[in-house]
C-alpha cells in the first residue's frame, strides 16, 4: 500500500516537472529542404535562423527551443513536416520555407490546425492567399515581377523580351505572368514565351528558337541551378540579349556552375547583400556576426530571410505576451515597420511583407547589389 502511495506521489512529481519544463519553453517548429533540389537555399535559411536563435536564445523570459524538420524538396513531406511540428512537437509556431509550393502544401496544414506559420521566402501570391494563420516576411510575386519589368523597360530601355518558363513550378509559372503583365503594360513586347520542365538540363531548343526571335532581354524565373545552365547553353549558342531572373537566383553558387556565362546577369532580390554600400545597422551587425561564425562563407537574401523570420517571431511573441498560437497570430497581422536585415517590414491585410525590391548584378564573377526598383503596377 505504501509502495502505491509513494509510485503515485513520484508520477504527479514528474509530470508536474514535465509541465514546468513546458512552461519555461517555447517550441518553435522549422520546416526547410535541407536535401533534394531546394537544399542549398534552405541550408543558408537555416544557417541564418540558428544564428538569430543564438542571439535572442529566449522570449518572455523563457528559453526557445527549435524543432527542425527536412521538407526534402517535397510537397508531400512539406505537408507532413508541419504536422509532426504541430502533432508531435507542439510548436506553437512555424517557421518555413524556402519555395513556395512547398510552403503551400505545409500552410494547408498550420491553417488547419490554427497554428501561425511564418514564410522565409516563399514568394507565389498563393502562399497566404485567404489564409488566417499564414504569413510571411517577403515580399510576392506581383510586386517583384513588376519591379523586374520596370527596370528592364524604364531603367534598361529594353523593348522585346523573351521568357522561358519552368512549367513544373509554381514560383516560376507566377512570375513570368507577373512579369509579362507588368512589362507588357508599360509598352513592351512578348516576343516568345516558351517551357521547360525542373530538371532540364538542355535547353538548346528553346533558346534557338527564343535567339531567332532576336529580343532584347530574356526573362529567366528559374532557380539558381537551372539558371545558370540556362545563361551557359545561351553563351555557347551566340546570344547577345541581357538576360534577368528572380529572387531565386540569389545564391552564392551561380557563379561556379554558371563561370563566365553569368557575367552582367541582374536578378532581382529581398534588400540585402553583403555587397550593399548603405547598409542599416541591423543589417551591418547581420553581415559582421555571419562572418565571425562562417568565415569562409558569404551571407546571402536566404539567410537574412531566414534570420528575420526567427527575429519577427519572437517580437510577435513579446508584443503578445504569451506564446500561444492565437495570440501570435494577432500580434503578426499587426506587424508594422519591423528593422529587419532584409528592411523594415510591415504585415499588410494579405499577410506578406512590403518592403522595396533589390536588385543585382554579377560584376568581374561576384555579386554586386545595384539598388532598389519602385515597381510600377
Amino acid at each position: 500500500m505504501k509502495r502505491a502511495v509513494v509510485l503515485a506521489f513520484l508520477m504527479v512529481f514528474v509530470t508536474a516537472g514535465a509541465a514546468m519544463a513546458a512552461d519555461d519553453t517555447v517550441r518553435i517548429g522549422v520546416y526547410l529542404p535541407l536535401t533534394g533540389g531546394n537544399a542549398y537555399g534552405g541550408e543558408l535559411e537555416l544557417e541564418g535562423l540558428q544564428m538569430a536563435h543564438k542571439e535572442a536564445p529566449q522570449v518572455l523570459g523563457k528559453k526557445v527551443e527549435l524543432f527542425v524538420v527536412d521538407n526534402k524538396t517535397d510537397k508531400v513531406e512539406s505537408a507532413n513536416a508541419v504536422k509532426r511540428l504541430i502533432d508531435k512537437e507542439k510548436v506553437v509556431a512555424v517557421i518555413g520555407t524556402y519555395g513556395s509550393s512547398l510552403a503551400m502544401a505545409g500552410g494547408e496544414v498550420a491553417e488547419k490546425a490554427g497554428v501561425p506559420q511564418i514564410g522565409t521566402s516563399c514568394t507565389n501570391p498563393l502562399v497566404t492567399q485567404g489564409k488566417k494563420y499564414i504569413f510571411r516576411v517577403c515580399f510576392i510575386d506581383p510586386f517583384q515581377g513588376a519591379g523586374a519589368a520596370t527596370y528592364a523597360y524604364k531603367t534598361l530601355g529594353l523593348k522585346k523580351a523573351a521568357i522561358l518558363v519552368d512549367v513544373a513550378n509554381d514560383y516560376s509559372v507566377g512570375l513570368a505572368s507577373f512579369f509579362t503583365k507588368s512589362y507588357t503594360k508599360l509598352g513592351g513586347q512578348v516576343v516568345t514565351s516558351l517551357n521547360y520542365q525542373s530538371g532540364d538540363q538542355d535547353f538548346t531548343a528553346q533558346l534557338t528558337e527564343i535567339i531567332s526571335k532576336k529580343p532584347d532581354i530574356l526573362f529567366i524565373p528559374s532557380y539558381f541551378a537551372e539558371g545558370a545552365i540556362i545563361m551557359k547553353q545561351v553563351q555557347e549558342l551566340g546570344g547577345k540579349f541581357k538576360i534577368m531572373g528572380g529572387d531565386a537566383m540569389d545564391n552564392p553558387k551561380i557563379t561556379e556552375i554558371g563561370g563566365k556565362a553569368v557575367e552582367g546577369f541582374i536578378h532581382t532580390t529581398f534588400p540585402y547583400d553583403p555587397s550593399m554600400k548603405d547598409m542599416s545597422p541591423i543589417a551591418k551587425q547581420f553581415t559582421d556576426n555571419w562572418k565571425k561564425l562562417h568565415p569562409t562563407k558569404e551571407p546571402n537574401v536566404n539567410a537574412a530571410l531566414g534570420y528575420d523570420a526567427y527575429m519577427i517571431t519572437l517580437d510577435a511573441i513579446k508584443r503578445a505576451g504569451k506564446a500561444e498560437p492565437e495570440a501570435i497570430t494577432e500580434a503578426l497581422a499587426e506587424t508594422k515597420g519591423f528593422p529587419g536585415v532584409t528592411g523594415a517590414t510591415t504585415i499588410n491585410k494579405t499577410h506578406d511583407a512590403e518592403k522595396p525590391v533589390g536588385l543585382v548584378q554579377i560584376k568581374d564573377g561576384k555579386k554586386t547589389y545595384i539598388g532598389d526598383i519602385t515597381p510600377e503596377l
